[in-house]
């Protein structure tokens, strides 16, 4: 006799029901988004501005929650995004608070350090409650994340700062964006009804490769 008949039997019964998940469990893992679900075809393209590469806009803002949630997420399929594909960020303004905050991602990017403190400024808002909104706040904080800031607060009052949030509300208008985090795949697709935060990635990955396919071959 086995030692725990009982434990045999229960063991029989999990393995049993994982057998019978299986199936459903690779029918949700092999279904491909949908047009008029998971993302819609624009009627109208927009051009893009990455050439031959395949361009992937994020519509976001610093001052978005679901942004700061989406940010790990993103950052992880940035370090696999295929080397055919552009990724750029539109900064949007539906409040007054997210402009300084969109001053604030094209002074970082201007300066080189968008990448390495777009992850912090998400922090410093949703995760430490800083008014990051607050021009004074924003240099302090850049100055103690190693910058110099005189060059911040100069590039941040600069007449092409001021051209770039201009040309992100033209933009963000032009597609009719009404809520971020929003995802676009060369000028054609607009991420919509994702189930979660990480069902994105893998859309855009399917819709870089739709994108692809529809480009004319040179």
């Amino acid at each position: 006799m086995h030692p725990f008949p009982g434990l045999t039997r229960r063991v029989a019964l999990i393995a049993a029901f994982l057998l019978a998940a299986l199936p459903l469990y690779a029918t949700a893992q092999m279904a491909a988004p949908q047009e008029g679900k998971e993302y819609l075809r624009l009627k109208n393209p927009q051009p893009v501005e990455t050439g031959k590469n395949i361009e992937v806009i994020e519509f976001f803002s610093y001052g978005c929650p679901h942004c700061g949630e989406f940010e790990p997420i993103l950052q992880n399929w940035l370090k696999t995004k295929p080397a055919d594909v552009q990724f750029r960020r539109i900064p949007v303004m539906f409040q007054e608070r997210w402009i300084p905050l969109a001053k604030m991602y094209y002074t970082l990017e201007a300066l080189g350090e968008e990448s390495r403190l777009s992850p912090e400024m998400f922090v410093a808002i949703h995760g430490k409650a800083q008014p990051m909104w607050q021009d004074k706040t924003f240099f302090d904080w850049a100055a103690s994340q190693g910058l110099d800031r005189k060059k911040v607060e100069d590039m941040y009052n600069s007449f092409a700062i001021g051209g770039k949030v201009n040309r992100a509300k033209m933009v963000a208008q032009a597609y009719n964006v009404q809520s971020v985090p929003l995802v676009v795949v060369d000028g054609k697709f607009v991420s919509n009804r994702v189930a979660s935060h990480a069902a994105i990635p893998p859309l855009i990955d399917t819709l870089v490769a739709k994108a692809r396919a529809e480009r004319p071959k040179s």
